[in-house]
């Protein structure tokens, strides 16, 4: 794993370094868009209004556009707002463990000791383990302020990021404001039903069933020699226009791999 980022946990006078890891990754086969005539691959292009050129993801800045007024920030202006300099887990409040609700929870990062000593990580870890709490903590992240939950996963403090408040919808459906009346017969068989059903979670025998299935089915077209010469059906540039083509996933994954680059620097 490479580490996507670098900083401390703080909370009063302790600082806890480390370096925070993606915990999860994405196993989806990957699929492009092709012209269904021919089997041509389908391309993105980044493309100025004002002279037409197809401009180079380096070369691409942010705006905001209120209507009226459009303003234009640099990498540069993004880069010096003091939240995004700032390289610091700072500990808000420790918080029970239960009153942290699920629905909040985004996206996972293991955190790593970066210390030649890793008594105070081990002292984190030990007290959040033997208080049962949580640590709520805020942090900048890739042009946003995080605020996430900080716990423990066997030996591994786990950063959670956590979705605002405002950012959860409230499920008022009125179809459930009606009184509606449940005999304990119901109820009873419904127990009966749920503990048909008991286990014990265990999340490796699960898999996504969808993918599976696609693997599968490309793997028949192949054999069945329903597949094309990607060289000639993806070419990488477009004919007669001279510019080149940029292929939008590969930009920006050449785009992450720079910045994860420039942090862990």
């Amino acid at each position: 794993m490479r580490a996507i980022w670098k900083g401390a946990v703080t909370f009063g006078l302790v600082n806890v370094p480390v370096k925070v890891y993606s915990a999860t990754e994405d196993h989806d086969v990957p699929l492009h868009q092709v012209h269904d005539a021919d089997g041509g691959r389908i391309r993105y292009q980044r493309v100025c209004e004002l002279d037409g050129a197809v401009v180079p993801y380096e070369h691409i800045d942010r705006a905001y556009d209120d209507g009226e007024h459009t303003v234009v920030l640099s990498k540069d202006d993004l880069a010096g707002l003091p939240a995004e300099r700032d390289r610091e887990i700072d500990v808000v409040e420790f918080v029970p463990s239960s009153q942290i609700d699920p629905i909040l929870l985004d996206r996972t990062y293991y955190l790593e000791p970066d210390s030649a000593s890793t008594k105070a990580y081990v002292l984190l870890r030990r007290t959040l383990e033997e208080t049962d709490r949580t640590a709520l903590v805020k942090f900048a992240l890739r042009q946003r302020t995080r605020l996430a939950a900080l716990r423990v996963r066997g030996d591994v403090l786990v950063l959670q990021t956590l979705l605002w408040s405002d950012e959860v919808r409230q499920a008022a459906f009125p179809s459930l404001a009606e009184d509606v009346a449940v005999t304990d017969k119901e109820l009873a068989m419904s127990r009966q039903l749920v503990a048909s059903f008991e286990g014990d979670f265990a999340p490796q025998e699960f898999e996504d069933e969808y993918q599976a299935q696609l693997r599968r089915l490309i793997e028949a077209k192949i054999e069945r020699g329903e597949s094309v010469s990607s060289a000639e059906t993806f070419g990488t540039a477009a004919e007669g226009g001279g510019a080149e083509v940029i292929d939008l996933m590969e930009a920006l994954r050449r785009s992450v791999e720079e910045a994860r680059s420039r942090r862990s620097g």
